[in-house]
């Protein structure tokens, strides 16, 4: 194993940590550039499957991290990477506490709370554009999940029933 790819890992992973207002999802969309893009480590396909796998496992949503520096540098990668994700940020979010506890009535608080609100919320977008941009989604599958979420939402129909009607939609289509 290479000491190098432990210290590439380091360097991608430290600064996105920095960035990560809104929790792992807002910097999906930079490590996608950084890992498919960038580094090469990964194609664009290989990324949305870790990211899939990602997304079903339990825990929190940056084991992608973990996932990525297992599939560049094993185990050893795994732990680089992991701590590269949570150590920076952790560090940052323990000086912010406390001076936040400290400066309870500085109107900075405020100012703070309603820059970075709109600042997660665009980063949590730009990793779902990401995602989707690297899965390839056609038309299609963007109407058939706008559709199934209105139905989930409006009515009572069951999820099993939207799920056999879509698989039967997405088969006339392969056959039409």
């Amino acid at each position: 194993m290479s000491d190098n790819r432990l210290i590439a890992l380091a360097l991608v992973f430290a600064p996105l940590s920095l960035v990560s207002f809104g929790g792992g999802q807002a910097i999906i969309a930079d490590m996608q550039h950084q890992t498919v893009d960038i580094q090469h480590w990964m194609t664009g396909r290989e990324f949305v499957d870790v990211f899939a796998l990602s997304r079903a496992a339990p825990g929190p949503s940056t084991l992608i991290v973990a996932l990525i520096g297992w599939q560049v540098a094993g185990f050893f990668g795994a732990v680089a990477a992991t701590l590269a994700i949570y150590v920076p940020s952790s560090l940052v979010v323990y000086g912010a506490v406390r001076w936040w506890h400290a400066s309870k009535d500085s109107p900075w608080r405020a100012v703070v709370e309603r820059g970075l609100a709109p600042v997660a919320v665009g980063l949590v977008f730009a990793g779902a554009l990401a995602v989707l941009q690297a899965a390839q989604v056609d038309a299609l599958q963007i109407f058939t999940t706008v559709a199934a979420t209105a139905v989930l939402l409006y009515t009572r129909v069951g999820m099993y029933t939207i799920m056999a009607v879509t698989a039967v939609i997405y088969v006339l289509v392969q056959f039409v």
